[in-house]
């Protein structure tokens, strides 16, 4: 996959979203998503399979938004009776927006990115555990819910899934994503 960057404005931000290294999602999974864990409870042990974006202000060296991709199969929920419609699947973790930046579009932003790098992947579908808490805010950008919600510690998730077929293609619109 080519280290391709996209330049974007949304709500007045301007932000560049490119490749990283697994490192430079580190600090920002850890202080968004885990602060009260060690810094190696963020680190995955399949980091180095990942395909990894940061969304980067004009002039700075640290991600204000970081995600990871990994090619994996969307998981059969029990009970299920059809076989698997998307042999070829990428879930997207750690996707964190640093909180000075949330509500600016950032996070969509990356988002959208990251739908069209997964076509790039032969993807037709990305899929996520989401935090209850943040469902909405994924069913807003076109994702559904699927499975039994579930616990990582104390936190309540739900499996979130969206097809991407058409992201590749540039059909996905703007419109398409409800804010």
């Amino acid at each position: 996959m080519a280290n391709q960057a996209t330049t974007a404005t949304e709500s007045s931000v301007t932000v560049d979203v490119r490749r990283i290294e697994t490192e430079d999602t580190l600090e920002l999974r850890h202080s968004v998503l885990w602060p009260t864990k060690p810094l190696s409870y963020v680190r995955l042990p399949e980091d180095d399979l990942g395909y990894h974006f940061g969304a980067f202000l004009p002039r700075c060296s640290k991600p204000i938004a970081v995600i990871s991709l990994f090619l994996e199969a969307i998981p059969m929920t029990y009970g299920a009776s059809e076989p698997a419609s998307h042999p070829v699947a990428v879930r997207f973790r750690k996707f964190a927006c640093h909180p000075n930046f949330q509500g600016r579009g950032i996070g969509t932003k990356l988002l959208r990115h990251v739908m069209t790098e997964c076509t790039k992947l032969g993807a037709t579908v990305m899929w996520c555990d989401a935090r209850v808490s943040t469902c909405d805010w994924y069913r807003r950008r076109g994702m559904e819910g699927f499975g039994v919600p579930f616990y990582k510690g104390s936190v309540e998730y739900t499996r979130m899934k969206m097809d991407v077929s058409r992201c590749g293609s540039g059909v996905i619109q703007q419109d398409d994503i409800l804010l």
